[in-house]
């Protein structure tokens, strides 16, 4: 029996055949080859077109065909993860009305702002967990008020998960963790948030009918199945935003427990069974897949849009050698060269739009202490990834603040959990032991319909074959030469929000 994962990024769209009884992976394949266009009209803004995340899903199932063979005639069930807080509207025929304003957008920063104000924050808080702020809820307002021609022709405003799914199966709906990563889920009644709804004027036969996170969503339509290369009638029976597929994924499901990704962003998720919240809204609340009513599991999301993003910007704008450009791995070892600290060179890699910890300002990228004299492309490098991980390790103050222990952090060892000095610099600079696993974010969601299609007995039952690979322990002897360098980047980033 075969499991098929889907990871709808921004940068590419992932594939993965799964073996439902072991674990093992038959194919997996990404679709495009180069990553997939942002396109930025305003300074700020952040869209990309759902039909082209469509057709790299076809792409990608039609290159996993061609190493399976028939095999794909044994998928009983389909899961998908996708890039959160988007939004993608559509008209009564299915139609998109608009590109997709996507995660890293920062144009619903002044609606949501003005919301948490004239709702009261507290009352923010105690049902939303998070402040309006720069989520799809907002992104909607946004539409509404700058787009009104367009707005009154949308029959149903969705994730993109959730538009992906739509094509697959024909039927639109969502999910309790989807609404809540859009600020659009009531955590005191477990329901559609009504007090943003009505606040904002979003009538609520617009937003899809929800579904429980693993359930069968629907089934893959021929029409759906003949350009994708599959069988009709497969399961479509999980879907989930990324960051708490990344959870699922590595089987982060109960209380204490992390996961992290660094790839375009970077995020720490940790799971709660009590609901809380940061009073600025720096990290947010959500929803977690495995949440019930009667089983409450809630995830706190800490998030750093500016992270992988930044070492593509050095890799393609940079450096490069010869015509092919320069590998990721020969970059990691470049910046290997050069002493913890950079000897002093510090950047701050808020160069992706308005930061949620740092209260949604938006500081760009910078780099300072640049000396002609002693700073090379090794220095550079490692200041890049030296601030990627102060910066998350910013935010994971927050979480301490808020209660969380972080003592353990399981990651997938993929993007930049590859590069070994990040990983060491990582695990030293939070202190935390950082266990790295064979798995992604398209193995999680193969894992995830499993689950909703009943395959497995339970949820431990799915974690078949997932393995750690390595353990990165905090290097004790680095650890004070990794304090002053955070310190100092602390200084540079407080002077700059000053």
């Amino acid at each position: 029996m075969l499991l098929l994962g889907y990871d709808i990024g921004s940068s590419s769209i992932k594939a993965t055949l799964m073996e439902a009884e072991t674990g093992r992976v038959v194919a997996s394949e990404i679709s495009p080859e180069t990553e997939m266009e942002i396109t930025a009209n305003k300074s700020g803004w952040a869209e990309q077109d759902p039909e082209v995340w469509w057709d790299n899903v076809i792409s990608a199932t039609k290159k996993i065909k061609s190493k399976a063979g028939s095999a794909v005639d044994g998928i009983s069930s389909i899961g998908i993860a996708y890039q959160m807080h988007g939004l993608v509207i559509v008209a009564k025929n299915q139609e998109i009305l608009r590109p997709s304003i996507i995660w890293c957008d920062s144009r619903g920063v002044a609606i949501g702002d003005k919301a948490k104000k004239d709702i009261g924050a507290d009352t923010c808080l105690e049902h939303l967990l998070n402040s309006p702020g720069n989520f799809t809820a907002s992104k909607l307002k946004w539409v509404m008020e700058n787009e009104p021609d367009i707005y009154s022709k949308i029959y149903k405003a969705m994730l993109p998960g959730d538009y992906i799914a739509m094509r697959m199966t024909g039927e639109i709906s969502t999910t309790p963790s989807g609404l809540s990563e859009g600020i659009m889920w009531d955590f005191q009644k477990d329901g559609l948030a009504d007090i943003v709804l009505k606040y904002y004027g979003i009538a609520p036969d617009i937003i899809p009918a929800v579904v429980p996170t693993f359930s069968v969503h629907g089934k893959l339509t021929k029409k759906a199945a003949d350009v994708l290369g599959l069988n009709p009638g497969i399961d479509i029976s999980y879907r989930a935003g990324d960051q708490a597929n990344n959870a699922l994924s590595l089987n982060v499901l109960n209380p204490g427990q992390l996961a992290a990704t660094a790839g375009t962003s970077g995020v720490v998720y940790g799971v709660g069974d009590t609901p809380c919240y940061d009073p600025k809204s720096r990290v947010n609340t959500f929803v977690h897949v495995n949440h019930a009513p009667d089983h409450k599991r809630y995830g706190v999301l800490l998030c750093v849009n500016g992270t992988g993003i930044l070492n593509k910007w050095l890799k393609h704008n940079f450096i490069t050698i010869g015509e092919e450009g320069i590998s990721y791995e020969k970059m990691n070892l470049i910046a290997s060269k050069a002493p913890v600290g950079s000897d002093g060179l510090v950047i701050l890699p808020y160069g992706n739009g308005a930061e949620r910890t740092l209260e949604n300002k938006d500081i760009g990228a910078s780099v300072h202490g640049l000396r002609f004299n002693i700073h090379d492309t090794s220095h550079c490098l490692r200041a890049a990834q030296e601030g990627i991980v102060f910066a998350l390790n910013y935010g994971l103050d927050i979480m301490r603040s808020m209660g969380i222990d972080i003592t353990t952090i399981r990651a997938g060892n993929t993007n930049m959990f590859l590069s070994p000095l990040f990983t060491e610099a990582f695990a030293t600079v939070t202190g935390a032991y950082v266990e790295l696993y064979n798995t992604d974010g398209a193995q999680g969601a193969a894992r995830g319909a499993g689950i909703g299609s009943r395959i497995y007995k339970d949820h431990e039952d799915a974690f078949a074959g997932l393995k750690t690979i390595k353990v990165i322990e905090p290097n004790r002897e680095l650890r004070e030469s990794y304090q002053e360098a955070y310190q100092r980047w602390l200084g540079v980033l407080r002077m700059q929000l000053e």
